[in-house]
């Protein structure tokens, strides 16, 4: 293997070790039940997962205006109420169902940092910047470094932990080849196996 691949998975083995217990909210709820969903929830709760999640549902536009800043959340196309509301009730699906998330990382877009907020800070640990998880649509970012980075860190989680990682279309598609729905949740593990992507196990609709 590459010295340098080797050497950048032992530089992220301590942020791993951070996050390696599963973080259990104390408030659970009585765990529902969704038949079209259960093999979704069984095999988070099992753990060893990265979640992907695009962000919620947006007001109308594609990518975002063009005196776009970062950090400036009124220069950014942003969250609908509807979009609000679905990223509440998701996270409060997530404490019934009992779902582990030892860790909530998003793209630094406000899209993204709300749907994180509003979803899982409430019950989980605080969200965390991850440029990685930031857009490269339209040329912004670097696409390749990017994907690279999620999927080396990827490969250094280990069950009970799962990941929560909020971030866009372009970024779920490079590492799954699949296309989300805003506010749609893929379940993905690394797989040492195929280290070129993240295997997609079950999908959870918006």
């Amino acid at each position: 293997m590459d010295g340098r691949l080797i050497g950048r998975r032992q530089a992220l083995s301590g942020l791993a070790g951070f996050c390696a217990s599963a973080y259990l909210p104390s408030n659970w709820a009585t765990t529902g039940s969704d038949t079209a969903s259960s093999g979704f929830w069984q095999r988070a709760r099992e753990g060893g997962c990265i979640l992907l999640m695009r962000h919620g549902v947006t007001v109308a536009g594609v990518g975002d205006p063009p005196n776009f800043r970062l950090g400036d959340c009124s220069t950014q196309r942003n969250l609908s109420e509807a979009g609000r509301e679905a990223s509440r009730q998701l996270g409060k699906r997530f404490v019934a169902e009992r779902i582990p998330l030892a860790a909530v990382y998003s793209s630094a877009w406000c899209r993204c940092l709300d749907t994180a907020r509003l979803a899982f800070d409430p019950h989980y640990p605080a969200h965390q910047i991850w440029p990685a998880l930031n857009s490269f649509f339209q040329g912004q970012g670097d696409r390749d470094r990017q994907t690279r980075d999620v999927l080396l860190r990827a490969a250094t989680l280990r069950a009970p932990a799962n990941w929560m990682l909020v971030t866009h279309q372009v970024n779920i598609t490079a590492l799954t080849g699949t296309v989300p729905a805003m506010g749609e949740v893929f379940l993905t593990r690394f797989d040492p196996t195929q280290s070129d992507r993240l295997t997609l196990l079950e999908r959870l609709g918006a």
